[in-house]
């Protein structure tokens, strides 16, 4: 019987390991490698190693490239190089139903989007990223407004249920192949650094509230300038559009219950939740005649 090693970053990471051993399957883990991610705020890795030393599981901190000599190697929320030997065979989960959102922070982009859909495909690794045979997936629909949290939530459980078919199929020696992609439906997401994260008020009011949400906690938030000064939005929502006669996206209109409302590019958007840099609410503002940048 074939024996998997297990790569798992965050909170998906520690819903598979905790599904795992809840189904029994623990004994098809020969060890777990924790990664941890300095761009979120809970990278789960301490939850992890507990999980690790209460079921006696051999595991390590990843430091290096780490080897692995099982059978299968599982990468959950994986971003870095795994070496393999020829015979073994690496499994990647990723946070799109693929082809769609190759690449990069897929979740966080089908959430700017507005995709009604959101999902996570169990595949075959392959020498161009997320092209490998499907192996399988798994689907959940959203509804909006919805903060990357809350989502985080509900396609977490689907990495669990993805992990547990492929350890079955190990646990009976079924061969694990998968089926190619439709390379005619492809798309791919972009990588995301501090840049990404900064607002434009020449968006839609109803996707700068996407995009605020999906780059929130766990992540650092979205970005924009008060006046000159950075500061981060936490929570905002759409309200209904007046009649500008010169639109200027970013400026304040209307204070409605202590909370700004902006102008953006197409609709109005009310900020009711912002920071400045060292964790301070920052509303109501000091002045009225604000501009955001």
């Amino acid at each position: 019987m074939g024996k998997a090693s297990l790569f798992l970053m965050t909170q998906k990471g520690l819903e598979v390991l905790t599904s795992i051993i809840h189904n029994g399957y623990i004994e098809l883990v020969d060890k777990i490698v924790i990664g941890r991610d300095a761009n979120i705020q809970n990278d789960a890795a301490e939850e992890i190693e507990t999980l690790c030393k209460k079921n006696k599981i051999s595991y390590c901190y990843r430091t290096t490239a780490i080897e692995s000599s099982s059978s299968y190697a599982i990468a959950v929320s994986w971003r870095w190089m795994i070496k393999l030997d020829n015979s073994c065979k690496l499994i990647v989960l990723h946070d799109s139903l693929l082809p769609k959102y190759r690449g990069f922070a897929p979740l966080v982009n089908q959430l700017i989007k507005g995709e009604n859909t959101v999902g996570v495909t169990a595949l075959l690794a392959s020498e161009e990223y997320d092209k490998g045979n499907i192996i399988g997936q798994e689907s959940i629909e959203v509804k909006y407004p919805i903060k990357i949290q809350e989502a985080i939530e509900l396609i977490s459980p689907l990495y669990a249920m993805l992990v547990n078919k492929i350890l079955q199929e190990i646990k009976t020696g079924k061969e694990i192949s998968g089926l190619p992609q439709k390379e005619e439906e492809a798309s791919y997401s972009l990588w995301r650094d501090d840049f990404d994260y900064r607002i434009d008020w020449n968006e839609d009011a109803a996707e700068i509230v996407r995009f605020i949400h999906a780059v929130g906690y766990p992540y650092t938030g979205a970005q924009t300038l008060l006046n000159g000064n950075p500061v981060r939005v936490a929570d905002a929502e759409e309200v209904p559009d007046v009649d500008i006669e010169i639109r200027q996206p970013g400026k304040v209109i209307f204070n409605i219950d202590q909370f700004p409302v902006i102008v953006c590019g197409k609709g109005l958007l009310k900020i009711t939740a912002m920071q400045d840099q060292n964790g301070n609410s920052v509303l109501p503002l000091q002045k009225f005649r604000s501009r955001f940048t």
